[in-house]
């Protein structure tokens, strides 16, 4: 292992919950009806352009018609303003960082831009920067392995050396993909019970539920 390449968002930062909770409000009201865990597999760790391509056809496939008009931009505006008025770090994040002394990189299916936003406010963009890796740094997002090799690809190290922490199924697979161990994470808000055994199916080498594991299951793959 020469790398540790994170996911951002329920890995470093605790957003997803506020994202599945107001993006399950917004799509009962337009008449779809999804399970949290069906709304964490189908959509978490996508891009924007990924969740809404889907999304579309769910709501043709369930009502015939495209989204509305403006309900993309009604929801992205929601999700940031609640999003950022409750950003918080993973518990122990900073700790478990600090403990690892080689590369580090974020790979992120958030847009660049809200992506450095959320690692400043939490205190890590100085310690990623400049390795921080958008969805939109590549042509495809995860689950394809692009990013993941786009990221090894800056570090300069061979992506079957390095690890990558995901929390979602499409970021497993696309770590895998790209030939990366991968270390699942169920010590975000929205992880239910039973997400370690969605991870380990999707391909995780290892899952943790807190990040005081961590460092001793890295050390599993030096």
């Amino acid at each position: 292992m020469k790398a540790v390449i994170f996911d951002c968002d329920g890995v470093l930062v605790d957003s997803e919950i506020q994202a599945v909770r107001i993006g399950l409000a917004a799509t009962r009201n337009l008449g779809l009806s999804y399970t949290e865990d069906e709304y964490i597999q189908r959509f978490l760790g996508t891009t924007m352009d990924a969740f809404f391509t889907k999304l579309n056809a769910d709501h043709f496939d369930a009502l015939g018609t495209p989204l509305p008009e403006n309900f993309a931009s009604a929801l992205l505006a929601d999700e940031t303003a609640k999003i950022d008025a409750g950003l918080t770090a993973i518990e122990g994040v900073h700790q478990a960082i600090e403990r690892i002394a080689i590369p580090l990189a974020v790979a992120s299916s958030s847009g660049p831009a809200r992506l450095r936003f959320k690692l400043e406010k939490i205190g890590l963009l100085a310690t990623f920067d400049p390795h921080i890796y958008s969805g939109e740094n590549v042509v495809n997002g995860k689950p394809a392995p692009d990013l993941y090799l786009h990221a090894a690809a800056q570090l300069n190290i061979p992506a079957v050396d390095c690890v990558a922490i995901e929390d979602s199924v499409h970021g497993i697979v696309s770590a895998k993909a790209a030939g990366m161990t991968v270390i699942g994470f169920t010590g975000g808000g929205h992880c239910l019970s039973g997400h370690d055994n969605h991870l380990e199916k999707a391909g995780a080498d290892a899952v943790v539920n807190h990040m005081r594991e961590l460092t001793q299951t890295l050390a599993a793959f030096y």
